[in-house]
């Protein structure tokens, strides 16, 4: 068995993948539910073929050079990558995998069914009956915005903010979008989406939902400045990183009146402390980074990442790989 190669998983995975990597590797899997800590995972990843790592798995190069000249690969569990420094490891000849596409429609869906339960206050509807609230029907209570016929803002109109224009047609929204650059007619032409700089996109929109990778660029890109574009009545929605918002101006923002109401899958930092100011706030929905988290969905992506962890320690092209930066 000593010519298997060595290969780390940081977390328990479903069995698509996790049954692909036992057949052919020496797997040691961590198998609690909270992730390695850093010294243990540096520790375990010494000596090893490959890694299949999560989110919450920071790959630098202290992890590199933890892991040793063995090294071939390195997995992610999950579409994004800020997680890992893909220089550092093109710079040492290690391909990135990560699972696109696969998770498109199902956070699209997530996407949407925050935007909706937000804009029509669901929580605080659940929350205003066990609580034995509800004593007779009213007038005024629990109003919230209405969805169809309104006007969405997508911000990074990739795949999944095209998937999140394409049930917006179905409620009959004005569908608006920005983008790096505007992008060629017959990709936003089926959307009847419109190009629009962000400042006038965040002025227009009833709701917007974010869809950009985090770098740099888009870190807080949701900040205290492009939160008063935004209309009084509107509605944020974020499935794509914690750190594109501005946690602190956002709450401000929500207390203030200066928008209407939000909801959060991802959080800077995850798990969002309980005493960050969000989380007392009636008008911002956060559930647990849940977007991918359906058991097809997730299926799907522990095959993904388990072909490219067999591809990298076998010295073969990996089916999806990071593209190294130029």
């Amino acid at each position: 068995m000593a010519d298997r190669p060595r290969v780390f998983v940081s977390r328990v995975i479903p069995d698509d993948g996790l049954e692909a990597i036992r057949e052919v590797c020496e797997m040691d899997l961590w198998e609690r539910d909270l992730p390695p800590p850093r010294d243990e995972l540096l520790r375990r990843v010494a000596g090893c073929d490959g890694v299949l790592t999560l989110l919450t798995d920071r790959v630098d190069d202290e992890f590199l050079d933890a892991a040793g000249k063995k090294l071939r690969v390195v997995s992610n569990y999950a579409v994004g990558f800020d997680n890992i420094d893909v220089a550092a490891c093109a710079r040492r000849g290690i391909p990135v995998g990560n699972t696109p596409g696969v998770l498109t429609d199902t956070t699209a869906d997530l996407a949407w069914a925050l935007l909706m339960a937000a804009a029509r206050r669901l929580p605080e509807g659940d929350r205003y009956v066990r609580a034995g609230n509800w004593k007779t029907w009213g007038p005024l209570l629990l109003l919230g915005p209405d969805v169809h016929g309104a006007t969405i803002g997508i911000v990074g109109f990739g795949r999944i903010g095209q998937a999140v224009a394409r049930r917006a047609q179905g409620f009959g929204m004005e569908i608006l979008y920005h983008d790096v650059q505007e992008l060629p007619r017959d990709v936003t032409e089926p959307f009847g989406a419109t190009f629009l700089p962000l400042e006038d996109l965040l002025a227009r929109s009833d709701f917007v939902s974010l869809h950009v990778n985090l770098s740099e660029v888009t870190r807080h890109l949701i900040n205290a400045e492009t939160l008063s574009w935004m209309k009084p009545t509107a509605v944020l929605v974020n499935t794509s990183r914690g750190p594109v918002v501005d946690q602190r101006a956002l709450a401000d923002a929500l207390r203030n009146g200066v928008i209407w109401a939000a909801g959060l899958d991802v959080t800077d930092p995850e798990p969002i402390p309980m005493d960050d100011p969000l989380v007392g706030l009636d008008n911002c929905l956060i559930v647990p980074h849940i977007a991918s988290a359906s058991p097809a969905t997730r299926g799907k992506m522990a095959a993904m990442a388990a072909a490219n962890l067999l591809a990298g320690v076998r010295g073969e092209p990996l089916p999806t790989q990071v593209p190294p930066p130029a």
